[in-house]
């Protein structure tokens, strides 16, 4: 109350110009619909039919337990467990440029099974528990869905050692490279017949002739040079279709190997694998950039749909900043012309709101009429929204007892 007094005499049209999370908490507007528009700005700008889709997930440390989705945790940020939250991201890489395309916020199954939990942070009946492989799919499907133009997916080992992402990427039939930790068991061809041998062993077998020194792309340093080899696996594929595991071995310490299993059309060759799999760098370093420019890990909010607004205008900024076009206009975007629809609503002139505009024509205040309308609209409107916040929470709410 002391602060929106103290803006109004200040001057200011409205108070959220110094209410801090004014747009996370306070505005209506569809988060989800401005990442649609998003979606399309970036395709605009950089689509391209051999873009690669990156996935990954980067953890937000927080104290206590009430934000959404909080636990103890792994994350990679801090490189061990913590009290955090997971965000899992699909990022957009092509010779354009790079950036964020969509994210999920990955919620624990004791979250998804604690009912008071879930409604104190306001998580949707619709969200569930899903594996972080799953939340990649999830995304992954969306981007399909409206046509955004790719032509491989790459990701580390959290989604490389899940199969049935994997085996899903297949059933789509979309190319993939894939990093698979080294116990990985893989189907391959032997003398005996089919048989699954972990990736570490299938690498051994890959002749000292067939190792090739490629770039994976251009790191801080330079070229990222490696020794590349490749091996076929999964033996029976269709004919159009190849199955690799793929090892990356360092030059430094030919003991120190990566692996990655791939599936491309045939016929792709080792650099075209080799290329892919660099991409899996650029959300990395999108997410160092994002967190260093734009505060992609500095929020206070707790309830699921804050979350899900400050990533969206961490996107909105970086987007901005990184791509031809500029920020885009937000005013022409669904979610927020949704919002301004839900916004527009006022309450019936209430006895104190008359009394101020009477005192301002009495005592002609030295602040215009059209400001001081522009006031008590807002009033109302903000009123508006707190009773239909009110009551719509007691709806929600079974611990309520209602009184007959």
């Amino acid at each position: 109350m002391v602060r929106r007094r103290r803006t109004e005499y200040s001057g200011d049209a409205t108070p959220d110009g110094v209410s801090a999370g004014g747009g996370l908490a306070t505005y209506r507007w569809d988060a989800d619909a401005v990442r649609d528009d998003l979606r399309e700005y970036v395709v605009e700008h950089l689509g391209d039919p051999e873009a690669v889709l990156v996935v990954d997930e980067t953890g937000f440390l927080k104290q206590g337990q009430k934000s959404a989705g909080v636990q103890r945790q792994y994350s990679g940020t801090a490189g061990k467990v913590e009290n955090c939250q997971i965000g899992v991201f699909l990022a957009y890489g092509s010779k354009g440029g790079r950036t964020f395309l969509d994210r999920e916020l990955y919620l624990p199954q004791v979250w998804a099974e604690d009912g008071e939990r879930r409604w104190e942070a306001g998580v949707p009946a619709e969200a569930v528990f899903r594996t972080k492989g799953q939340l990649a799919q999830v995304m992954i499907a969306r981007a399909v869905a409206v046509g955004v133009p790719f032509g491989w997916v790459a990701g580390d080992t959290v989604y490389g050692n899940d199969r049935r992402l994997r085996r899903w990427l297949e059933e789509q039939d979309l190319p993939y490279v894939l990093a698979v930790k080294n116990n990985e068991p893989l189907w391959v061809d032997t003398e005996h017949g089919a048989a699954q041998i972990t990736a570490r062993q299938l690498a051994q077998e890959i002749p000292a002739d067939q190792w090739l020194r490629l770039s994976a792309g251009e790191g801080s340093k330079g070229p990222r040079l490696y020794d590349w080899g490749r091996v076929s696996i999964r033996p029976g594929s269709e004919p159009d279709q190849s199955h690799w595991l793929l090892a990356r071995r360092s030059i430094a310490d030919p003991d120190d190997l990566a692996y990655y299993a791939c599936f491309s059309p045939t016929g792709t060759t080792v650099a075209e694998l080799v290329r892919v799999a660099g991409h899996r760098w650029i959300i990395e370093d999108a997410f160092k950039e994002a967190k260093q420019e734009v505060g992609l890990d500095e929020y206070e909010v707790r309830r699921w749909v804050g979350w899900y607004r400050h990533i969206t205008l961490v996107r909105l900024r970086r987007i901005g900043s990184r791509l031809p076009g500029g920020v885009p206009d937000v005013r022409q975007c669904r979610g927020c012309q949704r919002g301004a629809a839900l916004t527009n609503e006022l309450i019936p002139l209430t006895v104190p709101e008359v009394r101020r505009l009477l005192r301002w024509l009495l005592r002609r205040h030295r602040q215009r009429a059209d400001f001081t309308i522009g006031w008590s609209q807002w009033r109302r409107r903000h009123q508006a929204r707190a009773r239909r916040s009110h009551h719509q929470r007691r709806l929600n709410n079974p611990a309520i007892n209602v009184r007959l």
